[in-house]
């Protein structure tokens, strides 16, 4: 251990400039993983979007290469040129090379920007083994080449490994001449890999998503994304690939396309803006720091619409940068919606058959959001964000200003004479309404629903045949198809750990159907119900009282839709048990073959008509006997207690489908395809797909 006098200031390091962002990239970046270097990436983007945002720039480029490399080219004003008088360097290597410098710290450049913390570019570089910058103004190019935030030149190939020569001067060479009136950046860098491994890779995938958002918040700028490197597993693979995007509606645009439900109302824009003072240091001509009342504004755009569904899609911006965290504007938003609902609410109390004296009527935030889709952008300069990384909004007054440009705003179109309006903030009231009463329901249901003694089972539906563990982990629930398989299953199960429930024919489609509708339908409550763990989003996934879930319906077609049925419930209501792997299809077979053997008679079973066929071209060739009158299972009901058990029951014999979703956007587009309330997409993907249908399997 050092003593005191044996620690003294010779022990302290001092890193300066680039230096210090070598050594700590993650405080500048977050990480040096794949999400760190797609950071880089859109510091550089997010510079040209300024430059659009302040209406100099409709065009951005972007370029993967094959060398690993990545270009961003955009036809805005160009990087400034000229010497800055206090470090007597170029704009260009000004920004590029020193932190905290450039146009956005109130030099009236940019009145709101995305780039505000003067770090993006100098950061990009200094982690970039190499970055060359070419600058269209005053018809002439401007170049300058750097090395891991060296200036200097490099030999005539490209790539990061060419010989590199260090400048001697701060000058910035003129290397060619431009159109008259063209201006523009581009910016090409090679990812330094003594910062980040060789396994971080740009997401392609995440590129495009970016792009097509920023496309749809800046309306008129277009955005090129090309895919040279042909990886394999990628879109490119086998060739360049490229995406346009060039959106003109703004954040309703936005919100159409984000929605995954069908709509219960319009998509409402609501536009507003506020002022607020803030005091902030400004650098005054002898260069000292002196705090000041400056009086900002702030642009809010909002575009919100309901849908049929449970599910919230909300997306928050601030100068079109994404804050998945939120911050005060979201606050503000949440807030500003929550209490202009509840108002209408109350203020409809007897159309709605709402009690307003019972407080646990009243309505929540959650009840509020089920089903929005909705993009919230605000625009102000400087904004405060939490770190580099822009994740959170930090401005506090943002928050009353959303909160009144929504209660003004949506407050108007609810209380609105005209008859669209009226119509939809109605079906809007009933769905929140409902939405709360489900949220009730769901809670009652959960703490009667919990695993009863013997004396206290009368809560439970009567037609449930319950197990008597009450271990989770091992607990099956079989949903049956209909009484009479009933009957055979309950013979054929293991009553310690098997539980049985049947439904009546073909339940609800709840795609199609409402949440209330929902919930009276019996055999959708008594799923619910048995389950224990409530429903839609105040589903609770700990809370369920069995650790499987199996469909057990007959092998035909109309075992295929129950099952169908039974599965669009458990995904639009009970999803987190999909996603837990926990929902599985039992698979009885579909023949039953009788062979002659030394000690009697043994069966066996196929699944399939393929399977059939093969099985019986064995036999034969085995010399087999058997008996040519093979049974045909038709249900359920037609096998013995003895035969469900040995092939759809037993764990040691059964096959079990288990259910999943690796994508759970394009599941949600097949359900509402298949069986969703537009008739016309099915229609048409009906006709397109019947010439693929084996006609000799339809079960008719």
């Amino acid at each position: 251990m050092t003593s005191p006098a044996d620690y003294t200031a010779h022990h302290l390091t001092v890193l300066e400039g680039l230096e210090a962002v070598r050594k700590r990239p993650g405080m500048y970046i977050g990480s040096t993983d794949s999400r760190g270097l797609m950071h880089c990436l859109w510091e550089i983007i997010d510079n040209s979007v300024d430059e659009a945002l302040g209406g100099h720039c409709t065009r951005i480029e972007v370029i993967l290469h094959e060398d690993g490399s990545v270009s961003v080219n955009d036809n805005g004003r160009g990087i400034p040129v000229d010497v800055e008088p206090k470090t007597g360097l170029s704009g260009v290597e000004v920004v590029f090379t020193k932190l905290h410098a450039g146009g956005k710290f109130g030099g009236g450049s940019y009145s709101a920007s995305g780039g505000l913390h003067g770090v993006g570019a100098s950061v990009v570089n200094a982690l970039s083994a190499r970055l060359d910058v070419e600058v269209d103004r005053s018809s002439k190019t401007y170049r300058m080449s750097f090395r891991r935030g060296e200036t200097g030149t490099f030999a005539g190939e490209l790539g990061a490994e060419a010989p590199f020569t260090p400048a001697t001067s701060a000058a910035l060479p003129v290397v060619g001449k431009a159109k008259r009136g063209v201006t523009g950046t581009r910016v090409r860098y090679w990812a330094d890999r003594q910062i980040f491994p060789e396994s971080s890779k740009f997401a392609y995938d995440e590129l495009l998503a970016r792009a097509r958002q920023t496309s749809f918040l800046v309306p008129g700028l277009e955005i090129i994304i090309r895919d040279r490197r042909g990886l394999p597993g990628t879109p490119g693979e086998h060739g360049e690939v490229s995406e346009v995007f060039l959106h003109t509606g703004g954040t309703s645009d936005f919100a159409d396309f984000l929605a995954p439900d069908a709509a219960v109302t319009g998509t409402w824009v609501l536009r507003g803006r506020g002022s607020f003072t803030e005091t902030v240091p400004v650098l005054d001509s002898r260069g000292h720091m002196s705090p000041q009342e400056v009086e900002r504004e702030c642009d809010v755009d909002i575009a919100l619409r309901w849908g049929t569904g449970y599910d919230t899609v909300v997306r928050s911006f601030v100068n079109i940068i994404a804050t998945p965290k939120g911050g005060s504007h979201l606050a503000g938003f949440e807030a500003g919606l929550t209490k202009t609902i509840r108002k209408s609410v109350e203020a409809n109390a007897r159309k709605l058959k709402v009690s307003t004296k019972d407080s646990s009527s009243r309505i929540d935030k959650e009840d509020v959001l089920a089903g929005l889709t909705a993009v919230v952008t605000v625009r102000l300069a400087e904004p405060q964000f939490e770190g580099q990384t822009k994740e959170v909004l930090g401005t506090a007054p943002v928050r009353s200003i959303v909160s009144k440009v929504v209660e003004k705003e949506l407050g108007a179109v609810l209380t609105s004479t005209k008859r669209d309006d009226r119509s939809q903030s109605s079906l809007l009231l009933e769905k929140v309404v409902n939405e709360m009463r489900a949220r009730i329901s769901a809670r009652k249901q959960k703490e009667i629903s919990r695993r009863k003694n013997a004396l206290e089972t009368s809560s439970l539906p009567a037609k449930l045949a319950d197990c008597r563990t009450d271990d989770v982990s091992r607990s099956e629930l079989f949903i049956v198809e209909g009484d009479s398989a009933l009957g055979t299953a309950k013979l054929a199960r293991s009553s310690d750990y098997q539980a049985l429930l049947p439904i009546r024919g073909k339940i609800l489609n709840v795609q199609k159907a409402s949440i209330s509708d929902m919930l009276k339908n019996a055999e959708c409550a008594a799923i619910i119900q048995v389950l224990g763990a409530g429903s839609g989003r105040s589903f609770d996934l700990e809370s369920a009282r069995y650790g499987k879930i199996v469909l057990m319906t007959d092998a035909d077609v109309d075992g295929a839709h129950i099952r169908t049925l039974l599965l669009t419930l458990f995904f639009r209501y009970m999803r987190p048990l999909v996603d837990a792997g926990r929902v599985f299809a039992a698979v009885p077979p579909l023949h039953r073959i009788e062979v002659s053997a030394r000690r009697g008679r043994e069966y066996v079973y196929t699944y399939s008509e393929a399977e059939l066929a093969t099985t019986l071209k064995q036999l034969t060739k085995a010399g087999k006997k058997f008996n040519d009158d093979i049974q045909r299972y038709k249900g359920l009901g037609e096998m013995d207690a003895d035969q469900l058990a040995e092939t759809t029951m037993d764990p040691r014999h059964r096959t079990l489908r288990r259910v999943s979703i690796e994508d759970a956007a394009a599941a949600e587009r097949v359900f509402e395809l298949l069986m969703g309330s537009d008739v016309a997409p099915r229609k048409e993907f009906i006709i397109d797909n019947a010439a693929g249908v084996d006609a000799t399997k339809i079960d008719a």
